[in-house]
């Protein structure tokens, strides 16, 4: 007998590309477009049921072009079925059981008649329903208006039209690339009929490249086209990275690595190609912040330091072509920056030769905001803050006065004018050749910090509180004039700023309850709000969703955060430990036993209702488990407390883990809502107890436990 061969099962999912190819994208937000776009289509084909739940997918961008891979697509929608309430049955038929209106309005838009429509038993009584079977689309279908409405969310602040068309987008498209596995998708996207070509490089490549496979796209391009695509990881800013380190040792150097600078050239180049070039050691008289502002500011290149941590005269430049005659290239870039840096060299001796305080009165002429005064009126409202923090974390008020005075006059100075990324580290250079103290110079420069996200903090007690006061300051005086932050919108940068105080707080462990100073800060302002105490709580609970934002993104969950706001301290660095020690107590064997116990404890309690007492009456218990619960309760009670005072809030959690057992075993055998009025209040009372404990920290009862 002869086998009898099984037909192969049809493919499910297909892998699917997308290619949108423009004119050259804004380097600085290209990232930023092509992470919206992978978010906007996997919420939307989700949305959809096209994706199996787990696929990664990938984005890809290079200065010309954004592209999708998606490993798996589903090729059609699932069929499911939908259910449609109608009118209340009472309302449906009348009093001799006939059908109404209403009735017929809603068999008319099922499509069917009312003896076809069912009755369903619902939270609002007994309705007319029926269930109609959706068929699924084929994603071809769905596709280009998954792709079209995807586009469309992008964040793109101005779009342009080209050409004699309507279409707009963030630059002209000139073509589109989609393909189904090795289908092309017959589609219109962005006014381009898709197809299955791409094409290469601008110079090393330009003709058409035809995909036959989505898995192929990335290489292909790589390998025919000369195209070398960044993606969500990184991957081609870490190229670059590597490439400049291997250029630098050439000339013994160490090159000054900005990760901006290096996101920023992965989407200014297709083939990066390293160039060393050099410049006049004479230029090195210049402050090192000046010479890194020409070269990463202006020019995108990358600095070199020597092994003794000083500026060399040299540079990398990533060029987007394998040059023919590398020396021109070279040569280009090196006359490019001497007259940027002779520039700079000319404003500085200019600045250097003047005094910081001959130009404290000049800051009254600058306006800071027109509701809020001048640059002048800031500077005494912040002054006045920086001496009280100061006093606060155990710094000098005399330097932190001084410094506040001097914080803003580098912003009239020719070099900020020309460079303004350089304010403060301006200010900090011409301080030490005014011959200001140590401490106030840097704290000039510190004021500013942490200018982005993961950078470095200031280290001088005077410099933290001069960054407090300032960003104090702004956020309290923005929120004042009704202009907070609103959706994508922060014209002022307040969630940086907030997030950076809130940074300095807690990272510089400075022991501080901030609501008093935002009041302060309120109240030395021109504009005086009708109601300073919402102000001053929503200012607080503004800069407390920073700290939500940051710790969700160091991997603290969610309900951690919010287990500890409950509790409402009043110090940031307070609110810091108790996150860190419910975090940490999560990861205990008990942890997740006791977050539910607290959270039953907590319903408990509440459909209870009214004064429940916290001293449960020893002879009122009735089983063993009370007793061991209320002794091990006492067992613990003065050596959490002792902890808790010490802000040993880890500590105090890791002793209350020893609860487990006899409130696991207090649950199992007895019963809380007893018969006898007051065995069942006592009982209550001994849970009130357990939880207070546990209320000293954070609400446990908030913890999600699976």
């Amino acid at each position: 007998m002869s086998a009898r061969k099984s037909k192969p099962m049809k493919a499910t999912t297909l892998p699917f590309l997308v290619e949108i190819g423009t004119e050259e994208l804004p380097p600085k937000s290209l990232k930023k477009l092509a992470l919206a776009l992978l978010a906007n289509f996997e919420t939307l084909a989700l949305s959809e049921s096209l994706l199996p739940p787990g696929a990664r997918n990938e984005v890809y961008f290079s200065p010309r072009r954004l592209a999708l891979y998606v490993p798996a697509l589903r090729l059609r929608q699932p069929d499911r079925d939908e259910e449609r309430l109608g009118p209340a049955v009472s309302a449906a038929y009348d009093a001799e059981g006939k059908p109404t209106k209403a009735a017929e309005g809603f068999a008319r838009s099922c499509g069917v008649e009312v003896s076809q429509l069912e009755r369903r038993q619902t939270d609002k009584g007994e309705r007319l329903a029926y269930t109609i079977h959706i068929s699924g689309e084929p994603a071809s279908a769905v596709l280009p208006d998954i792709l079209t409405e995807a586009l469309a969310k992008l964040p793109i602040g101005k779009r342009m039209r080209w050409g004699a068309g309507e279409t707009e987008f963030v630059r002209p498209v000139h073509w589109v690339l989609m393909l189904l596995g090795d289908k092309p998708l017959k589609a219109e996207l962005l006014g381009k009929r898709a197809g299955n070509k791409t094409y290469g490089h601008r110079f090393h490549h330009p003709a058409a490249i035809a995909i036959k496979r989505p898995a192929d796209y990335r290489k292909q391009l790589e390998k025919t086209g000369k195209v070398l695509l960044e993606d969500q990881d990184g991957s081609l800013a870490r190229k670059i990275g590597a490439l400049v380190m291997a250029a630098a040792e050439q000339v013994h150097g160490k090159p000054v690595l900005d990760p901006a600078l290096l996101e920023e050239v992965a989407a200014l180049v297709e083939w990066p190609v390293p160039v060393t070039g050099s410049f006049d050691a004479r230029f090195l008289s210049l402050p090192d912040a000046v010479i890194v502002a020409v070269l990463e500011g202006q020019q995108r290149y990358f600095p070199l330091r020597g092994a003794n941590g000083k500026l060399l005269p040299h540079f990398i430049t990533v060029s987007n072509i394998q040059s023919r005659k590398p020396v021109e290239v070279k040569r280009g870039n090196e006359r490019v920056i001497v007259p940027r840096l002779t520039d700079a060299m000319f404003f500085w001796e200019l600045d250097k030769g003047l005094r910081l305080d001959t130009r404290v009165a000049e800051l009254d002429k600058v306006v800071f905001q027109k509701e809020l005064g001048s640059y002048g009126d800031k500077r005494r409202r912040v002054n006045t803050l920086a001496e009280g923090l100061a006093r606060n974390i155990g710094g000098d008020p005399v330097l932190a006065q001084r410094a506040g005075n001097l914080a803003k006059c580098d912003l009239l100075s020719n070099l900020v004018g020309e460079f303004p990324e350089l304010q403060g580290s301006i200010g900090r250079y011409i301080a030490e050749a005014n011959g200001e103290a140590a401490e106030t110079a840097v704290a000039i420069e510190e004021q500013y910090l942490p200018r982005y996200a993961g950078d470095r903090l200031p280290e001088t007690k005077t410099g933290q509180a001069l960054a407090i006061a300032d960003k104090l300051d702004t956020v309290c005086g923005i929120f004042a004039i009704g202009q907070k932050p609103t959706g994508d919108k922060d014209p002022f940068a307040l969630r940086r700023a907030g997030l950076g105080l809130m940074r300095i707080i807690t990272e510089r462990e400075l022991d501080i309850v901030l609501i008093p100073h935002v009041r302060s800060a309120l109240m030395a302002l021109p504009i005086q709000g009708k109601n300073q105490e919402a102000l001053v709580k929503d200012i607080y609970e503004f800069l407390l969703e920073r700290l939500r934002a940051y710790y969700l993104e160091a991997g603290i969950r969610a309900d951690v955060f919010e287990a500890v706001r409950a509790r409402n301290p009043g110090k940031p660095l307070d609110f810091q430990r108790r996150v860190q020690a419910v975090n940490a107590f999560l990861a205990l064997p008990e942890a997740a036993s006791l977050a539910a116990a607290n959270k039953r404890i907590a319903n408990i309690l509440r459909q209870a209702g009214g004064q429940v007492s916290q001293d449960p009456r020893t002879e009122l218990f009735q089983d063993a488990e009370e007793h061991t619960l209320h002794d091990k309760i006492q067992e613990l009670y003065n050596t959490v407390l002792a902890l808790i005072h010490k802000d040993d809030y880890r500590g105090a959690l890791k002793h209350l883990a020893a609860l487990r057992g006899p409130v696991d075993a207090f649950f199992d055998k007895v019963l809380v809502m007893a018969e006898d009025p007051a065995v069942r209040a006592n009982r209550l009372a001994l849970l009130s107890s357990l939880s207070a404990l546990f209320l000293r920290i954070a609400d446990l009862s908030l913890i999600q436990v699976d």
